[in-house]
């Protein structure tokens, strides 16, 4: 296994709606029906005292778009998306090209 990275600096996403990577430990997390550790930083309720980024209001929002008092249930299981960063290299060719690279910049008005 590789060892992860825990500097806490938040990674640069790669493509629009990438789920942000854990920059920080979560070994020994509870994440089951009855304990959520994420939860306790990264929810509305805690990210003042915490400084933690606040989970998007999706997570709020249930299959239908609704609003919920609390997190969804389909998305109440973090590790689901958000995965720890790890230094390991890549097991296969990554061919991705970045959309800023495919547009055309924008003329200047002079």
């Amino acid at each position: 296994m590789q060892r992860q990275i825990t500097d806490d600096v938040r990674r640069r996403r790669n493509y629009p709606d990438q789920p942000p990577l854990i920059p920080h430990s979560i070994e020994g997390y509870a994440l089951d029906l009855n304990a959520n550790k994420c939860l306790s930083c990264h929810s509305r309720k805690f990210t003042e005292q915490s400084q933690a980024p606040m989970i998007s209001v999706t997570h709020y929002q249930d299959r239908d778009g609704n609003f919920l008092g609390g997190v969804s249930a389909r998305r109440y299981a973090c590790l689901a998306c958000h995965v720890p960063q790890t230094a390991a290299p890549p097991l296969v060719e990554n061919t991705f090209t970045d959309m800023d690279a495919l547009t055309v910049p924008e003329r200047r008005s002079r």
